[in-house]
C-alpha cells in the first residue's frame, strides 16, 4: 500500500462498505417482484475494489459466493479494465463464461468511478424462477446438457452511458415464461446498483485513497487470520468421503465426493481428487461453486468474525481435477448443483473434526429440498404461475448445543416462505400442513435439528411438480456416538382415492390433478454424543413439544415416559435400568 494505514479506520471502512451491501441487499429484497426474492431473500450483494476483489459481502447465501468473487475479473478478461466506462453495467448467469452458479441465478455489476477514476464495484446476484429451459422453473432433475437449462448469459453488457440496453433486456424477457416478474426482478437488482455505485462514490469522497487502501487491507487482514489459524494447527491429512444420493433413474447409484485436506504449516490443500466424475444429469458443481463451498467451510471453521473476502480464498489451494463433479467440463448440466454442492462442506467438516473438536457440527439436512409448481393461472399479466421454495430441515449439533429444527444450512440460506405469502400471491395452491416433523433429529448427547413436514394441495388441474432433493438415502451423520438424523422424502396423494406414492428424489414436471397433495419431508440432522448420555429431563422437555415420540424416547436415549393425561413424566427408576441393561451390552 502506498500509505500506512491504522486499525481503527481500516475498521471503520469495513463497517462502511458492509453497510453499502446491506443497503443494496435490503432494496432488491423490497422492491423485487417475485416471492423468490422479496420473501425468500435468495439474494447476495458485494462491494469489489478496483481490482476485482470482493472486499464486503452480505453474508446471506454462501451459495452465490463463487459468482461473487468472479465476475468483475471476468469482465476485465473480456472487455479489458481500460473499456469499462462510467454509466456501465454488466450482467451473466453462465458460471462456464462469467459468472453465476446455474443459469437461474444472474448476477448484475455496476463500476463506481470518481471522475474517470474506477473506485470500485458493487454487484448482486439473485435467484430468478424461470429462465426458459425444458421446464417451468428452468431447473429440472433430469436435463443432461446445459442447454435444456435456460438463456445462457456470458458477460454483457445491460446498461451503457447510463441506459439499459433495450435488445438486451428485450432478449432477456422473450427468454421467460413469466416476463413481467423477470422485468420487475431485473429492475430491482439495477436500482440497487444505482444506489450503491452512488454509496461508493460518497465513501471515496470522505476518504480519497484512503479508501482503496483499506480494501487492500482487508483482503491481506483475511488472509492472515486464516493462516494464522492454519499454523497454529497439527500438520497432517485429513479425509473424508460423503456421497450424493445419485440423480433420478438414470444415476441411481451413489456418488462420492472426496475430499483430502492437508495442513502444512500455514499452507491449506483441499484436495477432491477421487471424488465422482462428472455426469449427464444436472448435479455437477461448477468451479466456482466448488471454490464458494470451500471458501464457507473454512471461514466457519476458522473464525466467524473474518472478513468474508477474497483473503480467505488466498489463503487456500483447491485441486479439483477437471472432468470431476466438483469441476465439470462444458456444457455439462448444473441446474440442481446445490444438492451435490452442500455435499462439500459436509465432507470438508468431517475431515476436519479431529482437529475442530468445538466447532465442527454434525451433518445437517444438507440439500436444497426444491419444490417448483407451475400451472395456467394469471398474475398480472403473466399468464403462468410458478411457484419456487426451498424447504428448510434439520441443523446439525455439536458438542454444546441441539441442533436447530426447520433450517437452511451450509451453502443455502434463504428464509422461510410463509404460508400467507403463498397463498395470497399463488392462488392456485393450499397449504394443507407445514411441521416440524418429530423423530427426524438424530439421537446424541446433543440432539440433531428437526426437518420439516409440509403439504400442498392443488387447486386446480394440469399442475406440473418438479421435487429435487437429497439425503433421502444417504442419512445426515453423527458425530461420537450420536445417531444418524432422519432422512427426506417426496409423496403424492392422490385426491382420487387418497392413495400415497413416494416419488424419487428428483423428480421433473409430474402433472397433478385438482386436489392431488405433495408432501415434502425433509432431511433432519445428525446427533453428537452418546444418546444415553442426554439428561432425561432434556428427553421429556423434547417429547412435551413433539420432538420426540415416546417410542423412541425409550429405543434411543432409554428413557422411559409415562402418559399421565395431558401431561408426561419420567419413569426414573425403569429409565436407570433400562439405561444400566444398554450400559452393560
Amino acid at each position: 500500500m502506498a500509505r500506512k494505514i491504522d486499525t481503527v479506520t481500516v475498521e471503520v471502512v469495513r463497517n462502511l462498505l458492509m453497510s453499502i451491501a446491506e443497503e443494496t441487499y435490503g432494496i432488491i429484497v423490497r422492491s423485487a417482484y417475485s416471492t423468490n426474492m422479496k420473501e425468500r431473500r435468495d439474494v447476495c450483494t458485494a462491494v469489489i475494489d478496483p481490482d476485482g476483489n470482493s472486499v464486503a459481502q452480505v453474508e446471506s447465501l454462501a451459495a452465490l459466493l463463487g459468482s461473487m468473487l468472479s465476475v468483475v475479473p471476468n469482465i476485465y478478461e473480456k472487455f479489458g479494465r481500460e473499456n469499462v466506462k462510467p454509466g456501465d453495467m454488466f450482467i451473466a448467469n453462465d458460471p462456464y463464461h462469467g459468472g453465476g452458479n446455474h443459469l437461474p441465478d444472474i448476477v448484475i455489476a455496476a463500476p463506481a468511478f470518481c471522475g474517470d477514476k474506477l473506485i470500485g464495484w458493487i454487484a448482486n446476484i439473485a435467484h430468478h424462477a424461470d429462465i426458459g429451459g425444458k421446464v417451468p422453473g428452468s431447473t429440472s432433475g433430469d436435463a443432461d446438457s446445459l442447454f435444456q437449462e435456460g438463456i445462457r448469459i456470458p458477460v454483457i453488457r445491460i446498461r451503457e452511458n447510463d441506459k439499459i440496453i433495450p435488445s438486451v433486456m428485450d432478449l432477456l424477457l422473450d427468454n421467460t415464461r413469466v416476463p413481467q416478474e423477470r422485468e420487475g426482478d431485473l429492475t430491482a437488482q439495477i436500482s440497487a446498483n444505482l444506489i450503491g455505485v452512488q454509496r461508493i462514490q460518497e465513501a471515496y469522497a470522505r476518504y480519497n485513497d484512503v479508501l482503496i487502501d483499506c480494501m487492500s487491507e482487508l483482503v491481506a487482514y483475511s488472509e492472515r487470520r486464516v493462516r494464522a489459524v492454519v499454523a497454529a494447527l497439527p500438520d497432517g491429512e485429513y479425509s473424508y468421503t460423503d456421497y450424493v444420493d445419485g440423480c433420478g433413474d438414470k444415476y441411481p447409484d451413489p456418488l462420492p465426493i472426496k475430499v483430502k485436506v492437508t495442513i502444512q504449516g500455514d499452507d491449506l490443500t483441499v484436495d477432491f481428487t477421487g471424488t465422482a466424475a462428472q455426469i449427464k444429469a444436472p448435479i455437477n458443481v461448477p468451479y466456482p461453486c466448488t471454490k464458494a463451498a470451500v471458501f464457507f467451510s473454512v471461514k466457519a471453521l476458522m473464525g466467524d468474525d473474518i472478513p468474508a473476502n477474497e483473503g480467505i480464498n488466498r489463503a487456500i489451494k483447491i485441486i479439483a481435477p477437471k472432468g470431476c463433479i466438483v469441476n465439470p467440463m462444458e456444457p455439462s448440466p448444473i441446474g440442481a448443483q446445490i444438492d451435490c454442492q452442500q455435499r462439500i462442506p459436509d465432507a470438508i467438516f468431517g475431515a476436519l473434526a479431529p482437529v475442530f473438536p468445538n466447532s465442527v457440527v454434525t451433518a445437517g439436512n444438507g440439500a436444497c429440498t426444491t419444490t417448483i409448481l407451475a400451472g395456467d393461472g394469471a398474475i398480472g399479466t403473466d399468464s403462468v404461475f410458478i411457484f419456487h421454495e426451498v424447504i428448510a430441515g434439520g441443523g446439525g449439533a455439536s458438542a454444546h448445543a441441539d441442533g436447530l429444527s426447520g433450517v437452511q444450512v451450509n451453502m443455502t440460506n434463504t428464509s422461510n416462505m410463509p404460508i400467507e405469502a403463498t397463498e395470497m400471491e399463488f392462488t392456485k395452491i393450499l397449504a394443507r400442513k407445514y411441521e416440524l416433523k418429530a423423530d427426524t433429529g438424530g439421537a446424541g448427547e446433543m440432539r440433531g435439528g428437526l426437518g420439516i413436514e409440509r403439504e400442498l394441495e392443488m387447486l386446480q388441474d394440469e399442475v406440473l411438480y418438479t421435487g429435487l432433493g437429497d439425503r433421502h438415502k444417504f442419512h445426515p451423520w453423527g458425530l461420537d456416538g450420536g445417531r444418524e438424523g432422519g432422512s427426506g422424502a417426496f409423496y403424492r396423494v392422490f385426491k382420487a382415492d387418497g392413495s400415497v406414492t413416494r416419488m424419487g428424489h428428483k423428480t421433473t414436471s409430474l402433472p397433478l390433478k385438482k386436489g392431488d397433495v405433495i408432501r415434502v419431508v425433509t432431511p433432519g440432522a445428525g446427533g453428537y454424543g452418546d444418546p444415553m448420555k442426554r439428561p432425561a429431563e432434556k428427553v421429556l422437555k423434547d417429547v412435551i413439544e413433539r420432538k420426540v415420540s415416546l417410542k423412541a424416547a425409550q429405543d434411543e436415549y432409554g428413557v422411559v415416559i409415562l402418559a399421565e393425561g395431558v401431561g408426561y413424566r419420567v419413569d426414573e427408576q425403569a429409565t436407570a435400568e433400562l439405561r444400566e441393561r444398554v450400559a452393560r451390552k
